[in-house]
């Protein structure tokens, strides 16, 4: 149980954390006040409605995620091609380089609490032996949901390098993998590889993995640049005016990945509900999107297909090109989907 904490920052971590223009002394912040509103009394029912109601919160049937032919996704293309596994787990193939981005794919999003908050598809950590060499994973803060130990573990030996949020490195290095591999970034800092730049963008969100440290690393997203296509991968959190800001500095997108599901309005403002996961990618200046963050637990209240129906309705009367591949199929940017995968599974 101890190993699911991760590891507390030493004072060595906290005094380079300071150097940050994100952290005010104590903690990272977000570039405006950012809360959730639950109060004591709120508790009991939240867990309740968590934990033991589960009507329409969860697919009726287990979601089969289709079986990829690495082959194919691995030869040589100009364009991107990508793989979505539930939540917020991306396989990307760019300038033929393998990207994976979150790589949550344990069973249990929980692994602390006395229930388990299950996933809706059934062996997804043997996905791991099924995938390539990975040239870089990267981590876009240290929630149980994103950071997940049986899934690092598993991965250890097969990614070439990590790119973590600042503050996550540490959680990697008690789990044994070496310090060497690892990157951390602040927003706004970027690597280039392969004729990618790759860019950490601020979130409206916050981090920890037990009581003690919360917030003492730092979350975002994520910006792909190339000479062909330019993509985003907004990372958790509540709508802001950071939007626009990544928008100007690093748009417009041919696609952004936008978080959306898990919302609630007492923690409204650490995660967007449908209709400003819409507003957020235009001001980004996204042309095509496709929603994440959805498909794969329940960790909020809301039925399981919500996000997503709610995100295509507002996108149409935006006339938005929403794309909405199936758990496991191979796309890229260009393609059209005809049906809603998640329909069978009424």
């Amino acid at each position: 149980m101890r190993k699911q904490f991760g590891a507390k920052p030493n004072k060595e971590e906290l005094d380079r954390y300071a150097t940050s223009k994100n952290w005010d002394g104590e903690k990272f912040v977000n570039f405006e006040k950012t809360g959730i509103n639950i109060s004591f009394q709120d508790i009991p029912k939240l867990l309740y409605k968590q934990f033991l109601d589960k009507k329409e919160r969860e697919p009726k049937a287990d979601i089969s995620i289709l079986s990829v032919n690495f082959k194919e996704f691995l030869k040589p293309s100009r364009e991107a091609k990508f793989i979505w596994y539930g939540h917020s787990v991306l396989l990307m193939r760019i300038q033929e380089t393998t990207i994976l981005i979150d790589p949550m794919l344990g069973q249990n999003a929980a692994p602390i609490s006395p229930f388990s908050v299950n996933r809706f598809s059934e062996n997804t950590l043997e996905l791991i032996d099924q995938f390539p060499e990975i040239d870089l994973a990267l981590i876009s803060h240290d929630h149980y949901d994103h950071l997940d130990l049986k899934s690092i573990k598993k991965l250890q030996g097969k990614v070439k390098k990590f790119g973590v949020a600042l503050g996550v490195k540490r959680h990697l290095t008690k789990w044994g993998v070496e310090e060497s591999i690892i990157t951390e970034f602040d927003w706004w800092d970027d690597i280039s590889i392969n004729d990618i730049k790759i860019t950490f963008t601020p979130s409206r969100h916050f981090s920890g993995r037990g009581l003690k440290d919360r917030a003492k690393s730092l979350w975002g997203g994520w910006v792909f640049k190339t000479s062909e296509e330019n993509i985003w991968f907004s990372g958790d959190g509540g709508y802001g005016k950071h939007f626009k800001e990544i928008g100007e500095k690093m748009g417009p997108f041919d696609l952004g990945f936008i978080e959306c599901g898990q919302y609630n309005e007492k923690w409204h403002q650490i995660h967007m509900f449908p209709k400003e996961c819409i507003k957020a990618s235009k001001e980004a200046g996204a042309k095509k999107v496709m929603p994440v963050h959805w498909g794969a637990f329940a960790l909020a209240h809301h039925p399981w297909k919500e996000p997503v129906e709610k995100f295509l309705e507002v996108a149409e009367k935006e006339n938005l090109e929403v794309l909405k591949p199936e758990p496991g199929e191979i796309f890229k940017i260009r393609d059209k989907f005809l049906y809603s995968w998640w329909e069978k599974y009424e």
